[in-house]
């Protein structure tokens, strides 16, 4: 009998979901130079608003782990969905700087889950041969998204005003939670899943029976939190994971007021040039899935096809330096769009979670990983606001640089081989 393919289907529900994911993050950066006038508020203020989103998101990613393990992600994605959604549309009647900073907060306790449940959901479906194409197809939803609706929304911003945005990206994640909630199921209930595909994901490493196997688990003892936060190699994902994440949330923050305001294009200009790394962080996200599966078809080990795109990577990602020293603003984009490809093509790390955690414990790792990769999600933004010297923007662009490479080294003295840890 040969497979059905319906494991792509579900890949492409998640791919929407990152998309609205990341348009929900990033919808305040594109209008951030308007709210800052409108709502009279300084590059500190910004900073913080900016990084209001990072703080619950981050410090909540360890119990909303716990969730996506007790919690099938069918109800759990409609739930929090649905309601960071809300929270993106009510963004759009926002009146001063205490309401913006609380809104943002709320939004990112609501999100706090979803990149877990997104691993939940690859480890359910899709074995180790495809995991990694997989991951980098649904997370160039962060980039693509971006980088084709920028456009789109600074024309909704200078045609009908900076709430509007809100008002839409909100509109779009409440209509997708009750898609997401009509459609999914594990593969066994999946309609047009068939027996085959079902033995096809086991036998490549995938667990099609997870959500089973997670209800008969033994309920969270210190002892698994001590693996979680004990282990070498683990440490190794998640400071490597913080200095990725670094370059991403400079990118989905102050890269557009840094066009505006410190290299002084009109706001159409800088939705348009805004866009053009996002494309190559999509390229870069898609290529090093693409390379690293091919890689490891090739009968290369999974130690050097994982590593390898991640630490390049990293590498490249601090090409974000050169920008300081370009005065055209062609060249200054292709720094940036170089350095974003870099970080798009690292961006597979979320596969090393499923292939190095305790099977049990796949949820909490990944909840760990996440809360210390998405403190870059509060330091990021707020460092940058402080390390700007009024016009001067040299010093915000040798930090993301220099967390990029942290990242690359600890992949290269922390990790080793990628292989799962003993619980």
């Amino acid at each position: 009998m040969v497979p059905t393919k319906r494991r792509f289907f579900v890949a492409a529900m998640l791919f929407v979901i990152v998309v609205i994911n990341y348009l929900d993050r990033a919808n305040i950066s594109i209008v951030g130079p308007q709210l800052t006038g409108d709502l009279h508020l300084d590059a500190v203020k910004m900073g913080f608003v900016f990084s209001g989103f990072g703080w619950t998101y981050a410090l909540l990613q360890i119990p909303a782990s716990r969730f996506v393990d007790l919690v099938h992600p069918r109800l759990l994605y409609f739930i929090v969905l649905g309601l960071w959604s809300l929270g993106t549309f009510a963004l759009g009647f926002v009146g001063g700087f205490a309401t913006l900073l609380a809104l943002r907060l709320v939004v990112g306790a609501f999100e706090a889950p979803s990149y877990t449940i997104n691993n939940r959901v690859v480890a359910t479906w899709f074995g180790e041969n495809e995991r990694a194409s997989v991951i980098g197809f649904y997370s160039s939803g962060q980039f693509v998204g971006i980088a084709f609706l920028t456009p789109l929304l600074a024309w909704i911003a200078s045609a009908y005003g900076w709430r509007a945005v809100f008002f839409f990206t909100g509109a779009v994640g409440l209509v997708w939670a009750i898609v997401w909630f009509w459609f999914y199921r594990d593969p066994r209930d999946f309609r047009g899943v068939n027996q085959a595909e079902i033995d096809w994901i086991k036998e490549n490493g995938g667990i099609p029976d997870l959500s089973e196997r997670l209800a008969r688990a033994d309920k969270l003892v210190w002892s698994d939190v001590r693996i979680i936060l004990g282990r070498k190699k683990l440490w190794g994902l998640y400071i490597g994971q913080f200095g990725l994440v670094s370059t991403q949330w400079f990118f989905l923050t102050w890269f557009p007021t840094y066009l505006v305001s410190y290299r002084h294009l009109n706001f159409m200009q800088s939705g348009l040039l805004a866009s053009v790394p996002f494309f190559g962080a999509f390229v870069g996200v898609l290529s090093g899935g693409l390379l690293s599966d091919w890689m490891l078809r090739r009968g290369i080990s999974l130690t050097i096809a994982r590593k390898v795109p991640i630490i390049f990577g990293l590498l490249l990602s601090t090409s974000i330096i050169g920008a300081n020293y370009a005065s055209n603003p062609i060249t200054v984009t292709a720094f940036f769009t170089c350095a974003f490809f870099g970080s798009g093509f690292a961006s597979i790390t979320w596969s090393l979670v499923s292939t190095m955690a305790p099977e049990h414990l796949i949820g909490l790792t990944g909840g760990v990983f996440n809360f210390v990769g998405n403190l870059a999600a509060i330091v990021v933004p707020v460092a940058i606001g402080f390390l700007v010297r009024g016009q001067d923007f040299t010093w915000p662009l040798i930090f993301v640089a220099c967390t990029a490479l942290i990242g690359a080294f600890s992949y290269l003295i922390l990790v080793g081989n990628i292989e799962r840890v003993a619980a």
